[in-house]
């Protein structure tokens, strides 16, 4: 986001103070307490202003140049400064607080010496700003905040961990062991939407959570770090009992099962001051998270698989979420795709119901088209709940309420017109609630009070009024101001006949703030009735849209007028507070339909996806974890189907138990196959989230988590080399995958040499099968790991019992011309042959470097032919680097290299320096190089 968003951005307001006025400011601001995360703005009515440091930052970020700061005051003493409009202010909270994960928000409100902090907003906590942020956008995300109290005892970590989400009011706490990867940890905060992690101040100094902090970092979380006194759980009980909803007995008996969680939400409570707002008594909700109720994904599988929307997206439909948001309501079906998206589910049963609704919204377009018809007008159901119990809460959110409301008869009925063979499902899971909520006692009982309490007529006119009706003193004043207006209008009507002009049409009579009521005629009417106007009336402005004037009987009674307004205004005000209050404790009711409506708008969402799409998305069959295959026939990528000017291509991917459980897929570079492995994630996700998948059929065995190394994205900006956070990723996936999980790594070990690289890559393989034995997705340059598929049974028999197989992606090189043309076909069997070269001819490479790289490639592969030739044979080798070495040296050495990776991966890398580190990788390679001697296959890495 720059400047340049807005003309007015350009135009910088400008700051004048007087000597006097900056020397206070400066002092009042130089005496504020230093917080490098905090941008502070001053609210200078018409504009804000940013100072010292903040200035820069802005001044650099928002208009990308230094020119926009100015000096306040002289020497010294001076501070820089730079204006910011009210457009630009908005612009800069919205990047602030729901883009950028790195800055807290403060703004302050007063004058001279003397200013106080009205507002302070956080990425996890966007309440204050909630007005600015989503006046013109929906709110497409609830923020989470986090709490985190890891503790280490008898080498295991337990954490406690707390969150809170203000948007639906809710706390939740769970407890869990974690390994040194954190890799549980990361999960749920992926899982949650964690914007804000507070932890302990005394976290920082421990070398066992560099980790964890990495972890934060990787998932664009902002850490905020709190005294270790404030993760305590006395009075939490008695705390939570004013706040939550209902009994205090439940709150007591789930929070008897946790040790470490309960400081942790302690620390939460304080940080977010719930029990400073009265508005939050009674009002929230708690509840045990359950890690064992949804797919993991960590922050590497939400960037590979593309789940969620990215600044660098050049279309929606580059990210899953981008493409599946076909959402009607204002926000709230946003929120809840983005949470499923998130949390895909584990339940079969959960996840056959959400499908079976799904197809009913498919096979139905009078369904689909009616109900999506009505959803169009339902507003944010959610956030106006929310709004009423602020302290500021007037009539607007009541209106909404209403109108949305009123909308839930036609959506009932339409669901009630449904027959098809989900009808019972539709009715026990959306009709049945929607009439409980909307009987006499509930929703009909909000919908009475409004209709005779509110002035629904007033609503064309844009007014938000109490009806008169409903208070006897409000109706007297009514009838005052009807009759004052009466004789205003009366007035209107002789001053025209007096001056000779047409009604409405040449005089018209004007209200406005500056003179009440007035008259205005056009300058061209002034000249006609100039004589009259300067003897009988009183000229109050003359422009160039005309001329506004009054007389003493006019001024007499619009002077009343604004009195009896005045006193109606205070009178409607008391009655206001007491409608939107009554209106409050309706909230229960407002979230249970919001949540139902939430739920039909994001299926339809799903319907429509799957229909609208040029080749229709199919129900996939879903097996339980331990039964089944996955099985995807003519599936598709459906981010990369969707852009313009793509003929995608589909392919089948079948990972059988014992048969292709494991598959080695080599081929060209762009030739589709990290297309292929991501895809397979994709279309995995998509039906564990409850959603129809690009593929002619498909059937999944449930997944319990997705482990993704395809990419080394934005690790050098945190200062990690691209070979490290390799390592770092797939000892992620080393630790924390399962034979329940699915596992898609592209091109591991291209970022050190040639051997280690094949060497680390081969003994990670073996892992994957022997010990891992998860379905995985291995795409490869190192061809020599498709031997892994043809390794003796009688050596390895879980190679054979997992099932290893070989596939690779099409490509033909015509004889003649040597061009490479690219088939985005995947095949069974490898690749027997490198296309570098024709990569780089396809770059448009010069063709004396193509020429020699033809040659060097020539030379390598003549020298490794000849070198590693056994028993004296001269029989070829038609694998690119291909060594010729019996089954029993590959077995063996490939056994060594898989004990040198254990135990490189049982390092505790997390906690050495760099000296350790290499000292003791050092040792391990002498080691394995010793054990080579008598290992051929080894020998060849050394």
């Amino acid at each position: 986001m720059t400047a340049g968003d807005s003309p007015e951005a350009n135009k910088l307001p400008e700051l004048k103070l007087d000597a006097r006025q900056a020397q206070g400011f400066i002092s009042f601001f130089k005496a504020l307490p230093a917080d490098p995360r905090a941008v502070r703005f001053f609210d200078r009515r018409d504009y804000y202003t940013v100072h010292g440091e903040n200035a820069t930052f802005i001044a650099r970020t928002y208009y990308h140049t230094t020119t926009a700061l100015r000096q306040l005051g002289s020497g010294s003493e001076g501070i820089s400064s730079v204006s910011v409009s009210k457009n630009m202010f908005e612009a800069i909270a919205r990047d602030l607080l729901l883009e950028r994960t790195d800055h807290t928000l403060d703004l302050y409100e007063g004058s001279g010496s003397n200013w106080n902090l009205k507002k302070t907003g956080t990425p996890g906590n966007v309440g204050s700003f909630e007005d600015i942020l989503f006046a013109n956008n929906d709110m497409q995300d609830s923020p989470v905040t986090v709490a985190l109290f890891p503790v280490f005892r008898e080498n295991q970590c337990t954490v406690g961990l707390g969150f809170v989400d203000m948007t639906k009011r809710k706390l939740g706490t769970v407890e869990f062991l974690d390994d040194s990867q954190f890799t549980n940890t990361e999960s749920v905060l992926v899982a949650l939407g964690c914007k804000e992690c507070l932890l302990p101040v005394e976290c920082g100094r421990s070398t066992e959570l560099k980790a964890l902090y990495n972890s934060l970092s990787r998932c664009n979380v902002l850490l905020t770090e709190r005294k270790k006194s404030e993760f305590k759980s006395r009075d939490l009980v008695q705390d939570l009992g004013r706040i939550i909803r209902g009994s205090v007995e439940p709150v007591r008996d789930l929070l008897s099962g946790f040790e470490y969680a309960l400081g942790a939400l302690g620390a939460l409570i304080s940080y977010v001051e719930l029990l400073a707002d009265d508005s939050n008594y009674g009002n929230f909700t708690i509840e045990k998270y359950n890690l064992d109720n949804y797919m993991r994904l960590d922050s590497a599988a939400v960037r590979a698989l593309n789940v969620l929307e990215s600044k660098t997206d050049l279309n929606k439909n580059f990210s899953l979420f981008g493409l599946m948001n076909r959402t009607c309501t204002a926000g709230m079906g946003k929120r809840l795709l983005n949470r499923w998206l998130k949390q895909p589910l584990l339940d079969v049963h959960e996840i056959i119901r959400r499908l079976d609704l799904v197809q009913a919204f498919v096979e139905d377009a009078e369904l689909r088209q009616g109900l999506r018809q009505h959803l169009k007008r339902i507003s944010d159901i959610e956030r106006l709940t929310h709004a009423l119990k602020k302290k500021t809460a007037n009539l607007p959110p009541v209106i909404k309420l209403y109108q949305s409301s009123i909308r839930l008869p036609y959506i009932r009925d339409v669901l009630e017109h449904y027959e098809g063979q989900f009808s019972s499902l539709i009715r026990k899971r959306y009709s049945e609630p929607l009439n409980f909520w909307m009987d006499e006692e509930r929703l009909n009982k909000f919908i009475a009070l409004v209709e005779v309490s509110v002035d629904l007529d007033q609503l064309e006119n844009g007014e938000y009024m109490i009806s008169p009706g409903y208070d006897p003193n409000l109706a007297a004043l009514k009838n005052e101001l009807t009759a004052i207006e009466q004789q205003i209008n009366d007035l209107h009507k002789q001053a025209a006949n007096d001056l000779d002009l047409s009604l409405d049409k040449a005089l018209k009579l004007e209200k406005g703030t500056q003179f009440g009521h007035a008259f205005r005629i056009t300058k061209k009417e002034e000249q006609k009735v100039r004589k009259k106007l300067t003897n009988h009336y009183i000229v109050l402005e003359t422009r160039k849209d005309g001329i506004k004037f009054t007389n003493s009987k006019l001024k007499k009674l619009g002077d009343q007028y604004q009195k009896l307004l005045s006193d109606y205004t205070s009178c409607q005000k008391g009655i206001v507070a007491r409608v939107v209050d009554t209106s409050a404790t309706f909230s229960e009711v407002f979230e249970a339909v919001a949540a139902i409506l939430a739920e039909i708008d994001v299926l339809l969402s799903f319907a429509d996806l799957a229909t609208s799409c040029p080749i229709p998305y199919v129900r996939p069959d879903i097996t339980p974890s331990d039964q089944g295959d996955i099985i995807l026939e003519g599936s598709r990528h459906p981010c990369v189907e969707a852009q313009d000017g793509v003929n995608f291509i589909p392919n089948d991917c079948k990972l059988v138990r014992g048969k292709s459980w494991f598959q080695i897929i080599t081929g060209p570079n762009m030739g589709g196959k990290s297309t292929f492995i991501r895809q397979v994630g994709v279309n995995v996700l998509m039906a564990q989230v409850g959603c129809f998948v690009p593929s002619e059929r498909a059937t999944i065995s449930i997944r319990d988590c997705i482990f993704a190394r395809v990419g080394a994205g934005d690790c050098q900006l945190r200062g990690v080399s691209t070979f490290m956070q390799e390592m770092l990723e797939t000892a992620s996936i080393l630790k924390g995958a399962s034979e329940k999980s699915l596992i898609i790594i592209d091109e591991l070990g291209r970022g050190t040499s040639t051997y280690d690289g094949f060497g680390l890559a081969w003994a990670i393989c073996e892992h994957l099968v022997e010990v891992t034995r998860a379905p995985t997705l291995f795409a490869t340059h190192f061809h020599e790991l498709t031997s892994l598929a043809h390794v003796n049974a009688h050596d390895c028999p879980n190679l054979s019992s997992v099932g290893v197989a070989n596939y690779h992606v099409g490509a033909h090189i015509d004889p003649s011309s040597r061009k490479l043309t690219m088939m985005y076909k995947v095949e069974p069997g490898a690749c027997d042959q490198s296309f570098g070269i024709h990569v780089a001819e396809l770059a448009n490479f010069p063709e004396d470097v193509v020429n020699l790289a033809r040659r060097k490639a020539e030379e390598l592969e003549d020298f490794s032919q000849t070198s590693n030739i056994s028993d004296g044979s001269e029989k070829e080798v038609g694998c690119k680097r291909k060594r010729v070495c019996n089954p029993d040296d590959i077995s063996s050495g490939a056994a060594r290299a898989h004990r040198f990776l254990e135990e490189f991966s049982a390092l505790p890398l997390d906690q050495m320096d760099l000296k350790q580190a290499m000292e003791h990788v050092y040792k391990l390679r002498n080691e394995l190089e010793k054990d080579a001697a008598n290992s051929p296959w080894l020998q060849q890495f050394f």
